[in-house]
């Protein structure tokens, strides 16, 4: 008894691991079926055999019907192209479409250099050491959880014992404002900084990682679902001794007694403004008893004041090195 055999159809093409390109014209839509992960390296020129970019080299309406566009509307749409120019075209042009699976796999990278990023950037403040991926995580997941004002949620228990007490201010204030009184200024201040902090609302595949991790500690720090800050840097900074003992410009100020009394404080010579910088000395010195040269510790967000002035004040002639962009210590 000849033995059974299943026959199907030889023409047919089965579009398995399938990523397809996009592109518009006009109100058509063309498609062309890629290999996954292919497109990419053939647009950066790493990939010049279109048999290891293309399923199939050939213009579609839809792919998934099988639908092959006709020759009148690629005439239209790419007027003096062949069939082969407009494949290339649109693999050049076109949008990359990506699958369900993909595009969480995606996410999950991005989400996950940007855990790495903040959890290497971000200290505990009183022991400087760092937290754990899983820490900063939860944390982040609990700002993106509330709308990213989880801070404010965690100061109203921590503040738990003061309900009474802030629920009859309410009630005196509501009673004033019926009789015509206007309401304290002061108390809608608290409210306005909050409502102006940075929030976050979890990752997206659309930008980078680095600039999201900006973002996340940011709001990290705004709200401090965990007591947060930012890793201080070690910088060395040199300078000649002959410009230490130089005075420094003031800006001008408003006159009021606050700001006269800022400029009575504010640091006098170029070596006062420099320390001004630095929140801890590890270490410093005369070199060669020409360079007076400062190993220390300083906030990231005074980096950038403190290259600005040490490039205009000295005119380039002292520098400031980063040693560690993050001091943390590990457990």
């Amino acid at each position: 008894m000849p033995s059974q055999q299943i026959n199907q159809p030889s023409n047919q093409i089965k579009l398995t691991n399938v990523s397809l390109v996009r592109l518009k014209k006009g109100k058509k839509r063309f498609e062309v079926p890629a290999y996954k992960n292919t497109v990419q390296a053939y647009r950066a020129g790493n990939e010049d055999d279109l048999d290891n970019v293309l399923q199939i080299n050939n213009v579609f309406i839809n792919v998934s019907k099988g639908q092959v566009a006709p020759n009148e509307d690629l005439k239209k749409s790419f007027p003096g192209l062949t069939r082969e120019q407009i494949v290339l075209e649109i693999l050049r042009k076109g949008e990359v479409q990506v699958g369900e699976k993909e595009r969480a796999q995606e996410l999950d990278r991005v989400h996950k250099e940007v855990i790495d990023i903040v959890a290497g950037r971000l200290v505990d403040p009183k022991s400087k050491r760092v937290y754990t991926t899983g820490m900063i995580e939860k944390a982040l997941d609990q700002l993106s959880s509330q709308g990213g004002h989880a801070g404010r949620q965690a100061g109203k228990t921590a503040h738990g014992d003061h309900t009474g007490s802030d629920r009859s201010k309410s009630r005196d204030q509501s009673t004033a404002t019926a009789d015509g009184a206007q309401p304290n200024g002061d108390a809608a201040e608290p409210a306005a900084r909050e409502a102006t902090k940075p929030i976050w609302k979890g990752v997206s595949t659309t930008r980078s990682a680095k600039s999201q991790a900006l973002e996340a500690m940011k709001a990290l720090i705004a709200h401090q679902p965990i007591p947060v800050a930012r890793a201080r840097m070690r910088l060395r900074i040199t300078c000649p001794n002959s410009i230490l003992k130089q005075s420094v410009k003031a800006a001008p100020k408003a006159s009021n007694d606050d700001d006269d009394e800022q400029q009575q404080q504010a640091p006098g010579t170029v070596k006062d403004k420099i320390l001004s910088f630095v929140e801890q000395v590890e270490h410093q010195d005369t070199t060669s008893g020409e360079e007076w040269e400062v190993v220390g510790f300083v906030e990231p967000g005074g980096f950038k004041t403190l290259s600005e002035f040490v490039s205009t004040q000295t005119k380039g002639r002292a520098r400031v090195e980063v040693l560690e962009m993050a001091v943390t210590h590990e457990d």
